[in-house]
């Protein structure tokens, strides 16, 4: 048994989209049914990302098993003479059987294109949205600048479940307009709520018109309310770019904005299965929604055990880690001076006990000071059943 990746391009335009559905053709349909057709065996594909009905792509990644002995990178190959011309493999290689398209840390990059001119373009109504208004893209720019970071997204989101998290951070967002009258609105994060690229599209394009200022888009972002972002732009003139996954585990995680500021300090996680998280400063009404998010996120990297200190509960004498109380998956139990664990984080119950000492963060360098080592740790004991 081997696991294959392959990196794909396609036309979304004659199909709804990415994933399995009973009211019509799908990209993994296809996919599914071709190979299985090659390697004369049942095959399942698994997607990086679900686009949907009308959106393009350029790098999305899938995987797939298989026990054929057909080598992994001559996959594409084959399997591109049996697929329609709006689908294509670019790119086939095999990778470990543990290696998951969407359990990864990986960059993610898309682009939404508005042809705003005029008069339309026929050869370009597939792959772009038509606006007759002028544009301001300096305008658009500026209001794209309030979206760089980590913020909660919830205004720019179709939220299927009242339980979603919909924190992200969006690493690069650029407004630009060519030759051709084509705008270019490219984003860059580390993830994806449900028409959230879409939706931040509508917004720019109400900046460009002038129906909003630059500076609304802040204020849109702080209500954490859909109606309060404008509508969801046309599926055709999304598409994804790349997604480029992280070969090494990045040693230090910052999350900032005025609601919060932390850091997720990985460097013992490869070795001791260690990770420190450092809540500098967290507003009440969102700091169990980081400590879960932020602990998952550590766990999900490599991390049995999660050592966390809050450092405006040390300024305030209070503690605002509760133990035994449940943060999603996981409890925390108070431990001064990092002295051991009480239990090892483990994927199923029952837990395997494990006592272990824990040597002290090295203070130069990750720049904490003597006496914050001491005071007020906590460690995750375990992930819930």
């Amino acid at each position: 048994m081997k696991r294959v990746r392959m990196v794909l391009a396609y036309d979304g335009t004659n199909y709804c989209g990415w994933q399995l559905q009973p009211n019509g053709i799908t990209i993994e349909e296809v996919l599914n049914q071709a190979l299985s057709e090659l390697l004369r065996e049942p095959v399942v594909v698994i997607g990086a990302s679900r686009t949907d009905s009308g959106v393009h792509a350029e790098g999305a990644v899938a995987v797939f098993d298989t026990e054929n002995r057909m080598p992994a990178d001559k996959i594409c190959f084959a399997l591109n003479q049996r697929l329609p011309e709006d689908i294509r493999v670019l790119q086939s290689d095999e990778v470990p059987l543990t290696w998951h398209p969407r359990k990864q840390n990986c960059v993610k990059t898309y682009e939404y294109r508005i042809l705003n001119r005029k008069i339309s373009m026929p050869t370009r109504r597939l792959y772009s949205h038509f606006c007759y208004f002028d544009m301001d893209v300096e305008k658009m720019q500026q209001a794209a600048e309030y979206l760089l970071g980590e913020h909660d997204f919830k205004s720019f989101c179709t939220v299927r479940t009242q339980a979603e998290e919909t924190v992200r951070t969006i690493y690069s967002l650029n407004v630009t307009k060519d030759a051709d009258d084509m705008i270019h609105i490219r984003i860059s994060g580390s993830g994806f709520l449900y028409n959230m690229v879409r939706i931040i599209a509508g917004t720019l394009m109400k900046v460009g018109m002038g129906v909003y200022p630059p500076e609304h888009m802040e204020e849109i972002l702080e209500a954490r309310d859909r109606q309060a972002a404008g509508p969801t732009a046309p599926a055709r003139g999304l598409t994804l770019i790349s997604m480029e996954y992280e070969k090494e585990l990045r040693p230090v995680i910052t999350g900032e904005n005025k609601h919060w500021s932390y850091q997720l300090i990985q460097q013992e996680v490869m070795e001791k299965k260690k990770a420190y998280l450092v809540i500098e400063r967290c507003e009440d009404e969102f700091f169990d929604a980081l400590l879960m998010r932020v602990t998952h996120q550590a766990v999900r990297n490599g991390a049995r055990w999660v050592f966390v200190t809050d450092k405006e509960s040390q300024r305030c004498g209070t503690s605002r880690i509760v133990e035994n109380k449940d943060y999603g998956y996981y409890r925390f139990t108070f431990v001064h001076q990092m002295p051991r664990m009480k239990k090892e984080v483990t994927e199923a119950a029952p837990y395997k006990a494990e006592a272990e000492a824990v040597k002290p963060v090295p203070v130069e360098q990750y720049g904490f000071q003597p006496d914050e080592i001491s005071t007020s740790w906590f460690v995750t004991e375990g992930i819930i059943p």
